[in-house]
């Protein structure tokens, strides 16, 4: 597929006004460094060392929940939401038979048989539903020219073994889960919140217009929509690692597709992207490959199947884990490709030409997206207390190619099964903050495309 995408030049003066607006939210020198300091203390709280599966059960069992609720890091307070944490982590691995387990960037994998899953026995399944076609993922990648744009080489391992020996791909018909711990879980007040993602303004003004619902959320936004009936749909974003401040009280940012049905408490989503989320990983500051599905407005659902509502065939894709690359200033750009198709009735999640597996048609009961979504976006959202984080690069939108984050390639597939480009509309409700340039209509690998995001801070 040949390109007459013209690559837009970026403006000294969109960059500077970048610069200077997160430079007016410092408090000085002394601020500074305080929360340099209490955000790398978080940012170490990464396991040291390699923890064995039965290890991990014991500590598990026998963790003090008094000695958790001390940590300075923990936001649970009471004992019984120790113990709930503790039953959820017990429970997940229940007559699980653990092959082996490796380490990736601070995070514990296991690789467990395929049918031990935990959303074998969410959902009663005997066996694994059959995958769509291979070639309809590949069919639709768009490439783009070598020189422009390199495709991110994780969360796939790049290298054989971890750090310790450990070989990082599963046996054959085995599957890795993210290994979720007591001291990740109390971050969280509860397991609630340690599982949901608030729907956030995209969904509830997208909802808003189709179904007059005046209901918006309170999360920071800037994303482009399109109401049309579909079975999913595609887009390859581009990968960033903007700061987000947890000193400061700023929480998570992301770049994301959403795939969205209902409304009301009977709200169905399907999600996919890239997050940077401290809180959620171990401390860690860089962006992370996620996936979430709702069946009734956020009121269940998980990040990364850690409630065992998806189901995982392939051993790449990693769910929640980071990259071995990401786009600077001005200079490579990487990007990710991720795409969800309602298939015979499930949910897939096809990742940089995988199909990674999918979320069963019963979670949805009978609901919207049991049928087909309503409504596709694209776009980032942020969440903060009384300032909020730099979202996509951290850039104005304005600044375009190799400044600002894009999501491009955008297509949905229409409820016949035949895909069509999109046609998208913009919306930025925080302008101050953050921005979308675009959407536009070319050719090629950048037949639709768009940028994004922004930096931040009090004024959103």
């Amino acid at each position: 597929m040949s390109s007459n995408f013209s690559i837009p030049k970026s403006s000294n003066r969109s960059e500077s006004r970048f610069a200077s607006t997160r430079k007016a939210l410092t408090f000085g020198a002394c601020a500074i460094f305080l929360s340099t300091l209490a955000t790398n203390a978080f940012a170490q709280a990464n396991p040291a060392r390699f923890v064995s599966f039965s290890e991990f059960i014991d500590n598990t069992k026998s963790a003090a929940a008094d000695d958790l609720l001390r940590r300075p890091e923990s936001n649970a307070k009471e004992p019984a939401a120790i113990e709930e944490m503790r039953k959820a982590i017990l429970d997940r691995y229940n007559g699980v038979e653990v092959t082996h387990s490796f380490l990736l960037d601070g995070q514990h994998y296991d690789c467990v048989p395929l049918n031990q899953q935990p959303a074998f026995r969410t959902y009663g399944l005997k066996t694994a539903a059959e995958a769509p076609s291979a070639e309809l993922l590949n069919n639709h990648r768009a490439p783009a020219s070598a020189k422009e744009i390199t495709p991110a080489n994780k969360p796939e391992p790049v290298e054989p073994f971890d750090a310790f020996g450990h070989s990082t791909q599963c046996e054959e018909h085995t599957v890795p889960l993210l290994r979720t711990t007591l001291e990740t879980m109390s971050h969280f007040a509860t397991l609630q919140q340690f599982y949901q993602k608030q729907p956030g303004n995209a969904v509830r003004a997208a909802q808003s217009r189709l179904f007059e619902d005046p209901s918006i959320a309170a999360h920071k936004y800037s994303f482009t929509y399109q109401y049309v009936n579909n079975l999913g749909g595609n887009s390859n974003l581009n990968l960033w690692n903007p700061y987000v401040n947890t000193a400061w009280g700023e929480i998570f940012s992301l770049s994301q597709e959403w795939y969205i049905g209902g409304s009301g408490s009977g709200t169905q989503t399907e999600e996919v992207g890239w997050v940077v989320y401290p809180a959620m990983f171990g401390g860690s500051e860089k962006a992370h490959f996620f996936i979430f599905s709702t069946p009734d407005d956020y009121a269940t659902g998980c990040w990364n199947n850690t409630c065992g509502d998806f189901v995982q065939v392939a051993d790449s894709g990693l769910l929640g884990n980071s990259f071995s690359n990401y786009s600077t200033y001005g200079g490579a750009q990487y990007e990710i490709s991720a795409e969800y198709y309602l298939y015979q009735g499930n949910w897939w999640l096809g990742f940089n030409g995988t199909w990674v597996g999918y979320y069963p048609g019963s979670k949805y009961h009978g609901g919207q997206n049991s049928r087909y979504a309503q409504i596709i976006e694209f776009g980032t959202e942020g969440v903060g207390t009384w300032i909020w984080p730099q979202e996509g690069s951290g850039a104005w939108s304005s600044t375009g190619w190799s400044h600002a984050a894009y999501q491009r390639n955008l297509y949905y597939i229409a409820t016949t099964g035949t895909s069509y480009w999109d046609s998208l509309t913009k919306d930025q409700p925080s302008p101050a903050c953050y921005t979308i340039t675009g959407p536009y209509n070319n050719t090629g690998a950048w037949s639709r495309y768009f940028y994004e995001g922004g930096p931040g801070g009090t004024g959103c």
